[in-house]
């Protein structure tokens, strides 16, 4: 009995694994993302580059941060690197991100100009954070599939971020 009720409380308390990793699909797309938890998703209109999209978001929080994968359809007549730099710009202006380091980042069969960047910065809040995030698009059908990942934490550990940012792939 003592085995049971103490297999009982661990699985309710500190037993539990801090990331649950879990396969997400977007509707509509070939793109596939691991999360480190079960996501929240909603749909949105917003404006990138010069075009009105419908954003599709799938977030959690686990591990004191906060994990989001961010995809839309555009036209193929778009200046990948105008929509790279416009979408970057606008997540580290309302990061108020210093001390950006990019690197390319590689992505099979991707446009080219897929970037993983870092930074620090601050939340709405005040608090200082860490920040890292992927962009990269795909040709798909007539358009191209563009994906902006992000990880928010304190202090962000690299095998987790890695693990994140590998986890975003097409089949």
């Amino acid at each position: 009995m003592r085995i049971f009720i103490g297999l009982w409380v661990c699985l309710l308390t500190a037993c539990q694994p801090t990331y649950n990793w879990r396969d997400v699909t977007f509707e509509g797309t070939q793109l596939k993302a691991q999360l480190p938890c079960k996501p929240d998703r909603a749909t949105r209109e917003v404006t990138i580059g010069q075009a009105q999209v419908k954003l599709q978001v799938a977030g959690c929080e686990a591990g004191n941060g906060m994990w989001v994968v961010m995809t839309t359809r555009m036209n193929q007549g778009l200046d990948p690197s105008q929509v790279l730099q416009g979408w970057q710009a606008a997540t580290w202006r309302t990061l108020q991100a210093v001390s950006l380091q990019s690197r390319p980042w590689p992505a099979p069969q991707a446009v080219p100009g897929a970037v993983r960047v870092s930074a620090n910065g601050s939340q709405a809040n005040g608090q200082p954070t860490q920040a890292q995030g992927v962009w990269v698009a795909w040709p798909e059908g007539d358009g191209v599939q563009w994906v902006n990942a992000m990880v928010y934490q304190t202090h962000i550990q690299a095998e987790t971020a890695d693990t994140f940012f590998e986890g975003i792939r097409r089949p």
